[in-house]
């Protein structure tokens, strides 16, 4: 490091201890970039990082106050199609090793088909970004336009989309991996297992809010009806989550969240 030396930088008390065991990997979109240890690390040089950090919680604040009005669209359809939010399913997978019975569960299952859901639209919406009829389809970020700022929302919203894609599933699949050792682990230890399966899990519906919200971007300039199909698919996986992970949104992740002295 040019600055400092690695010894110097673990002690710095600017950094937050633990803050990257429960994000999403995504630094370039991380709003705590300054405060942790591996992003310096892995950055010897850049600029302003408490700069970048605001900028990007402008961001994440602006997706999340399109959450809400997604959701309710979710609904909506799910109550006009008899579509049950709240049914979950459970799976019984005791023979297997808990790698293969976490593949097994119905929240594992759901995951994997969204991701495929994902990867089927966008393979779907090709021809609705050709940048020109004689030249076919071309990659879809760069047929955005970035000097029309509605435009470079919805080059946002797919990179939010991409990037939770297949995360989701990868953070459930230790989620319920640490479960299933909690529950068959020696009362020594419960707490710190529990612990890590509803970070996991904590991870993964915070990503799944995210999606929901850019596919809702994604839905007002591409008005195409597969698009609140997938949203109303993660509606329902985010409610079994939440069902099998009461505790998973209460987790206080390092750095990132804030404990509630009135609750």
């Amino acid at each position: 490091m040019k600055s400092k030396n690695l010894k110097d930088m673990a002690a710095d008390k600017n950094f937050i201890s633990g803050i990257y065991n429960y994000c999403d990997r995504w630094c370039e979109r991380c709003t705590q970039t300054s405060k942790c240890l591996n992003y310096s690390i892995a950055e010897e040089e850049f600029a302003d990082p408490e700069s970048r950090d605001l900028h990007n919680e402008a961001f994440w604040k602006k997706l999340s106050d399109i959450f809400e009005g997604t959701l309710a669209m979710a609904k909506e359809r799910a109550e006009a199609e008899g579509i049950d939010l709240d049914a979950i399913g459970h799976d019984e997978d005791d023979d297997r090793s808990v790698i293969e019975a976490a593949e097994g569960t119905e929240i594992s299952r759901a995951a994997m088909f969204y991701s495929d859901m994902a990867d089927d639209w966008f393979t779907g919406a090709e021809p609705l970004f050709e940048k020109d009829a004689n030249q076919g389809p071309g990659p879809l970020p760069s047929a955005v336009n970035h000097e029309d700022p509605e435009k470079d929302d919805l080059e946002y919203a797919m990179e939010v989309v991409r990037w939770y894609q297949n995360q989701i599933c990868v953070k459930m699949m230790r989620a319920i991996s640490g479960q299933m050792e909690e529950q068959g682990a020696p009362m020594e230890g419960v707490e710190q297992y529990a612990r890590d399966s509803d970070g996991s899990a904590k991870v993964a519906l915070i990503g799944i809010d995210r999606s929901i919200s850019a596919w809702g971007i994604i839905h007002n300039h591409l008005p195409v009806p597969d698009i609140p199909v997938i949203i109303t698919h993660l509606s329902r996986l985010r409610k079994r989550i939440e069902t099998d992970f009461p505790d998973a949104r209460g987790f206080i992740r390092p750095g990132f969240d804030r404990i509630d002295l009135n609750s």
